[in-house]
């Protein structure tokens, strides 16, 4: 429950970015804004926690703003000509934001990649990874999985924001559920599966995956809900694409306050 203001407050921010930029990837920012607090709390000061998601650009982008990276000034330039802040993250602007990623399914072998190196290295940081369960339809996505497993990438946690809706309709429906629990597990991957909205519960299983030293890449499934906080966005398809007119920005809001009361 300590985490309910800031949930309500960076969906705010949220919203008024997207709504100013009259820009879609709403939903998809929304289902996955509660597992980058969790992330970025987590997280010591040289561990990479890397948006393989790039579409929820963002939700990143206001978690940065949060922590004092991204200036409010700089955060008010969001999809305009020359920004920094483009539709998906591009890299050296910032440096929480080391990659370019926007095609899906980069995000995790670039992780497995900073994780061995640590390895290699005996630095003993972990990489965090947050993609979305689309993203595991990727070819990319299971040869990193089978390398993670492989180079016994322990220092390695990959978070899925598991909302069930991908660009064209709802997963099971696409390639079926290659966001499960013992496909995971049968690679190898110590896996829990977590309320994605709960802060508290998702922290928790990142600690307790932090302390089994098994010589096992970490993964987490976050069962979220694409557009949670917002009733009219929620669990449905179109809000993957669409902006807020002026009406549905100010009912947007008065669901936050509904949902997010304190």
């Amino acid at each position: 429950m300590i985490y309910k203001i800031q949930q309500k407050v960076l969906r705010e921010k949220l919203l008024s970015l997207y709504y100013i930029a009259n820009a879609g990837h709403i939903a998809c920012s929304l289902s996955c804004i509660d597992l980058l607090i969790a992330l970025f709390e987590i997280k010591n000061i040289n561990e990479r926690v890397i948006l393989s998601k790039g579409h929820a650009a963002g939700a990143l982008y206001v978690i940065l703003n949060s922590q004092g990276e991204i200036s409010d000034e700089i955060l008010s330039t969001f999809y305009i000509n020359g920004t920094k802040l483009s539709a998906h993250p591009s890299a050296k602007s910032f440096e929480n934001i080391p990659f370019a990623l926007g095609s899906l399914g980069h995000g995790f072998p670039i992780g497995c990649g900073i994780a061995y190196g640590n390895k290699l290295q005996k630095n003993t940081d972990n990489v965090y990874i947050l993609m979305s369960d689309g993203e595991t339809n990727e070819g990319t996505t299971w040869e990193a999985a089978h390398f993670a497993t492989a180079k016994k990438l322990d220092n390695l946690f990959v978070v899925i924001d598991k909302n069930n809706l991908q660009g064209f309709g709802f997963t099971k429906d696409v390639l079926g559920d290659s966001a499960s629990f013992l496909k995971w597990e049968s690679l190898g991957f110590d896996v829990i599966e977590v309320d994605g909205h709960s802060v508290d519960e998702i922290l928790v299983s990142l600690k307790k995956l932090n302390a089994r030293k098994n010589s096992r890449p970490k993964l987490i499934i976050a069962n979220t809900i694409k557009g949670k906080g917002v009733n009219f966005m929620e669990n449905k398809l179109e809000w993957h694409y669409l902006p807020m007119s002026e009406d549905m920005y100010a009912e947007a809001l008065q669901s936050l306050e509904e949902n997010y009361y304190a």
